[in-house]
C-alpha cells in the first residue's frame, strides 16, 4: 500500500510528518492492506494560517481499492494528528463497509 502526502502552503510538509503519517496509516489500514492500492493523504489548515480556532486542520483521505471507486473520508480536528487520526478511523468504517457489502452480494 502506497501513501503519498499532500499539504497546502500553510501547513510544512516535513518527512517526520510524512513518515508518521504513513506509518499510522499502516496501522490503522493493516486489515484491509491487502485490498487498498494507494492511500492520498491531503492536509489543509481551513483558516489559512490566521487565527487558530478549534477544529481548523482537516485531513482527507482517498484510499483507492481494488476493483472500487476511490473511498473518500474528511475529519477536522484541531491539530493534525487528531485530523489523521480521525479520518483513519473513518475510512477504516468506510472500507469495512465497502468490502463487507461486497461480501454480501
Amino acid at each position: 500500500m502506497q501513501v503519498q502526502v499532500h499539504t497546502d502552503k500553510h501547513i510544512e510538509g516535513t518527512q517526520e510528518r510524512s513518515e508518521w503519517i504513513n506509518k499510522a496509516l499502516q496501522a490503522a489500514l493493516q486489515r484491509h492492506s491487502g485490498h487498498i492500492t494507494r492511500v492520498e493523504v491531503h492536509l489543509s489548515d481551513e483558516n489559512g494560517g490566521k487565527q487558530t480556532l478549534p477544529e481548523n486542520k482537516q485531513c482527507t483521505l482517498e484510499a483507492r481499492l481494488e476493483g472500487h471507486q476511490p473511498q473518500v473520508v474528511k475529519h477536522q480536528a484541531a491539530n493534525l494528528h487528531l485530523a489523521v487520526e480521525g479520518a483513519a478511523d473513518k475510512l477504516v468504517r468506510l472500507i469495512e463497509h465497502t468490502l463487507g457489502r461486497v461480501a454480501h452480494s
